[in-house]
C-alpha cells in the first residue's frame, strides 16, 4: 500500500463535561511534515492518540494510508510512534529492547536494527542499560524505536525533549532526510525553532477555541 498520509475530518473528543478536540481537520501528505502547536492542555496529545488508534474521538473521521481508523483497521499499519516517554525495560540494553520490540511484527533483523542505533548516534554493541542513561540517550532510543521498521508514518509528540544543543540539530536533520524520503510526519514541539525549521504545514490546536 502506498503511503496516503493521514486525513483528520471534523473529530471531537471529550472527557466528562471537558472537551478536548472540537471540529479538527487536517489532512498530512506524504513528504511533508506537519506541525501541531498549542499550550498544555490543547488536545495535541489526545490527537495523536486518537489517529494511532490509542483512543477513539466521540465523533468525526480518521484515515491513515486510506483506511479509516476504528472502523476499517483499529490501528494503523505502518506507523511509528513517539507519544510521552517512550517505556523501555531498564534493565536491558538499548539493542535488545529494540530486539525485543521488533520481534512482534518480525518485519526487520539485527541489521536494520543496528543500523537505525547508529543513524540516532547510538552505539548498538553499548552494554549499558537503558536505566543507566541519560535522558537524551533515552529520546534517541525512542526515535530509533519509531523509525526502525521504515514506517510510512510517523507521530512525533515532543520528540527532542532532552536532547541537547547538537542532538536537536542531529534528530532535525534525520526528519529532513524521512520527510525526503516521502514520509508523512505529524510533529508537536514547543520549540519555535523546531516548527520553523522543520514544518511545512503548522495546525494551531488554539484556533478551534476562537
Amino acid at each position: 500500500m502506498e503511503n496516503e498520509g493521514i486525513v483528520v475530518e471534523h473529530v471531537y473528543k471529550s472527557f466528562g463535561r471537558e472537551k478536548v478536540l472540537k471540529d479538527v481537520n487536517m489532512k498530512i501528505t506524504p513528504g511533508q511534515i506537519f506541525g501541531v502547536v498549542g499550550n498544555n492542555g490543547s488536545g495535541k496529545t489526545v490527537l495523536m492518540k486518537c489517529i494511532c488508534g490509542f483512543m477513539r474521538p466521540d465523533k468525526g473521521r480518521i484515515y491513515v494510508d486510506g483506511r479509516r481508523i476504528g472502523r476499517e483497521v483499529d490501528f494503523p499499519e505502518s506507523i511509528g510512534v513517539i507519544i510521552e516517554t517512550p517505556g523501555f525495560i531498564p534493565h536491558e540494553t538499548g539493542y535488545t529492547n529494540l530486539k525485543i520490540l521488533a520481534g512482534l511484527k518480525g518485519l526487520i533483523g539485527k541489521n536494520e536494527i543496528r543500523n537505525t542505533l547508529r543513524k540516532v548516534g547510538l552505539n548498538p554493541d553499548m552494554k549499558k542499560p537503558v536505566s543507566k542513561y541519560s535522558l537524551g540517550m533515552r529520546q534517541r532510543l525512542g526515535i530509533a524505536q519509531a523509525i526502525m521498521e521504515n514506517p510510512r508514518v510517523l507521530i512525533l509528540d515532543e520528540p527532542f525533549n532532552g536532547l541537547d544543543k547538537n542532538g536537536v540539530e542531529e534528530m532535525r536533520q534525520l526528519l529532513k532526510g524521512l520527510k525526503a524520503q516521502g514520509k508523512s510526519i505529524m510533529l508537536a514541539s514547543h520549540n519555535a525553532r523546531d516548527i520553523e525549521e522543520l514544518c511545512d504545514v503548522v495546525h494551531d490546536m488554539e484556533d478551534m477555541w476562537e
